[in-house]
């Protein structure tokens, strides 16, 4: 068994994400949004915008400054290059991973690894659900507000009848996001959506399918334990258990010890090993890097949540928390917020890591420059809670 010390580990995870690359010098286009979804594979999607929406952050962490219509336009623009379905949460993924996915779809359609509720809803009102089809197939695009309905009392969030069989119809592929209105799902079927070498590719099996996003899970992480693999796309415990010995053995990953974790890890076979990595990058709460908070903790240290839903005064860090990765540490966390009427980037609290070195203020006030501008967001004001707020104002200013 291979074996590897904290400080390499972190280095292969951060070099893994694309973390460590130097950031783009000039435009940023269409090739490098490839590069980085070849490497991380998806982008959560997110409904919470006080900064800015989860899928457009860990482009900007990776890549700098860069046009968020870029993004817009892959994945509900044209040329489309991308697709939304449910992997990591709800995500945005490279069209090669529309096959990989059906199997997951299939299950969907047979009311299997679905939420309860929505699967006994919908055993009932299948047939709603095929006229809603029929509809788009002869109307056009939908959103949910289109389509009359009784309004749920209480759970499913109030759901609508549409809204469940909407729900249901994208989780089993009948249906996919054609674009989005403000934040709202435009939905059509998927072959008015997906272009004709997509929806043409081959469908493996399930068990190759579920092999081929265990890999992508492990090129993304670079090192991980088993249930951080399973969690990259939400596989099933069971898929774990049955293909992950399979990808051993085919040597596409390395049973390893890492230095303090209890569970063996795994690192990809092809995984970069850097003696020193360069990285600077605040990370949105749902970047592949920290968004398993356990894997975060063991890695660095870093005991990281967010605390959207936690009433203000019971807040430790804020309401918005990124956390800052300078070199291979995570060294700092920052509340922040775009006051937009006020052309402002509001740094709501900034707290520093025990560990932090000297020079971390003034790469954080360079990292913030940098995101206000990205933002369009004519400056910077530093409000005085957290440890690092006086020293942050001073290098900002």
């Amino acid at each position: 068994m291979d074996k590897l010390s904290l400080n390499a580990a972190r280095r292969i995870a951060i070099a893994a994400q694309g973390l460590a690359d130097p950031r783009p010098q000039g435009s940023v286009d269409r090739r490098h949004l490839r590069r980085v979804l070849g490497r991380i594979g998806l982008l959560q999607i997110d409904s919470v915008n006080v900064l800015a929406r989860a899928h457009y952050l860990p482009l900007f962490s990776r890549l700098g400054p860069y046009a968020p219509t870029m993004l817009d336009d892959a994945a509900w623009g044209k040329p489309r290059s991308l697709f939304e379905y449910w992997a990591h949460e709800a995500s945005l993924l490279p069209h090669d991973a529309w096959p990989l996915l059906r199997w997951r779809m299939e299950r969907a359609g047979r009311m299997e690894g679905i939420y309860g509720g929505l699967a006994r809803y919908m055993a009932e009102r299948r047939d709603y659900a095929d006229a809603i089809v029929d509809r788009i197939r002869t109307d056009g695009p939908v959103v949910a507000s289109d389509i009359e309905g009784t309004r749920g009392a209480g759970g499913w969030w109030g759901w609508s009848e549409a809204k469940h069989a909407l729900e249901w119809l994208f989780w089993a592929g009948h249906i996919t996001t054609a674009t989005r209105r403000g934040f709202e799902r435009v939905y059509d079927l998927p072959e008015r959506v997906l272009p004709p070498a997509v929806m043409a590719m081959p469908v493996p099996s399930a068990a190759d399918a579920i092999r081929e996003l265990l890999r992508i899970s492990a090129r993304a992480l670079g090192v991980a334990t088993a249930s951080d693999l399973r969690d990259y796309f939400r596989l099933d415990p069971d898929h774990i258990k049955r293909h992950l010995p399979e990808l051993v053995e085919a040597g596409d990953v390395i049973p390893t010890a890492v230095e303090g974790w209890p569970k063996i890890a795994y690192v990809h076979a092809e995984a970069r090993r850097p003696r020193r990595v360069e990285a600077r990058a605040l990370l949105a709460p749902f970047d592949p890097l920290v968004w398993e908070r356990a894997r975060t903790e063991r890695l660095f240290g870093f005991r990281y949540r967010i605390e959207i839903y936690t009433p203000a005064e019971k807040r430790i860090y804020g309401y918005y928390v990124l956390p800052f990765l300078l070199g291979d540490r995570l060294v700092a966390r920052l509340d922040l917020k775009a006051d937009r009427a006020a052309s402002a980037l509001l740094v709501q609290a900034s707290h520093a890591e025990p560990d932090a070195p000297p020079d971390t203020t003034a790469a954080l006030a360079a990292e913030l420059r940098d995101m206000a501008a990205w933002l369009g967001l004519e400056k910077i004001t530093v409000k005085r809670s957290g440890d690092l707020a006086p020293a942050l104002a001073a290098a900002l200013r």
